[in-house]
């Protein structure tokens, strides 16, 4: 029954891979008072789309995902919705070979939890989000980390004087207030001597389990480019992921007003 469910309920964020946080539904509860019986007088599918879909790759770097699933109606059971959003999130610390593995696993506890065949379909992040002109997507870059709790020791500089945007769409932190996780893509403008690109990124995964505020995050980040990079020119904005209808954007520079508005695919 539904009051058996997360739903309603206080939440622990697993981050660990549990595919018994899936929560099924049958179908015919809510079919019975409409007369639908078996078989269905209609075809049909239902489709969700996830935008918070991440997981570790064997050298311990994010990968991150936008996901479609595809249940077909004829399946016997739906799958609660806050249930699905923390088996989701149950991916986000647990380390997978490669994608295709990720797919698999999604593809066999979904059809096992609603009993008959889905499709899921998982697509690069960057793949789908217009990046700034002339931008550098840092994500590409193959690094190796096990560094989860913000460390500013990651930033450092090389004595070679650079203007660049650089773009990572791997920022992940966790509410202060709620534990739930905020995704973001950071976008950051600097003039001054380059800074290390790897470390650069190492240090935007390192926010990985961190707690605190849109805002404040943002403002931490600036303040570390600032002490420990000392650019010449700074502008920093992270898009974050929308949730309960409002999507937060905070937006930091020295030397700019305000930012240019942008959209991603996660908003």
């Amino acid at each position: 029954m539904i009051e058996c469910s997360p739903l309603g309920k206080k939440t622990d964020y697993v981050q660990t891979y549990n595919p018994e946080l899936l929560y099924p539904v049958s179908r015919q509860l809510a079919r019975d008072p409409l007369g639908i019986g078996v078989p269905c007088p209609f075809v049909g599918c239902d489709i969700w789309n996830g935008y918070e879909l991440s997981w570790l790759n064997p050298q311990g770097k994010p990968e991150i995902a936008t996901a479609q699933f595809t249940f077909p109606c004829t399946n016997p059971s739906i799958v609660e919705s806050k249930s699905f959003k923390l088996y989701l999130n149950s991916f986000n610390q647990s380390k997978f070979s490669c994608w295709d593995e990720v797919k698999k696993i999604l593809e066999r506890d979904l059809s096992q939890a609603t009993g008959g065949p889905i499709e899921v379909a998982l697509l690069p992040i960057d793949a789908i989000i217009p990046s700034p002109m002339q931008s550098l997507c840092l994500d590409h870059l193959d690094i190796e980390t096990d560094v989860y709790d913000v460390n500013p020791d990651f930033l450092v500089t090389k004595e070679i004087f650079n203007k660049e945007t650089l773009v990572s769409h791997l920022l992940k932190s966790n509410c202060l207030a709620t534990g739930q996780p905020d995704w973001g893509t950071l976008i950051m403008d600097y003039t001054g001597k380059q800074i290390d690109h790897k470390g650069l990124l190492k240090y935007i995964i390192s926010y990985r389990n961190h707690s605190g505020f849109a805002e404040h995050c943002a403002e931490q980040i600036f303040m570390h480019l600032m002490e420990r990079c000392q650019p010449e020119k700074l502008s920093l904005q992270i898009l974050y992921t929308r949730r309960g209808g409002l999507d937060i954007n905070p937006f930091r520079s020295t030397w700019q007003p305000s930012p240019s508005i942008t959209r991603c695919i996660r908003q």
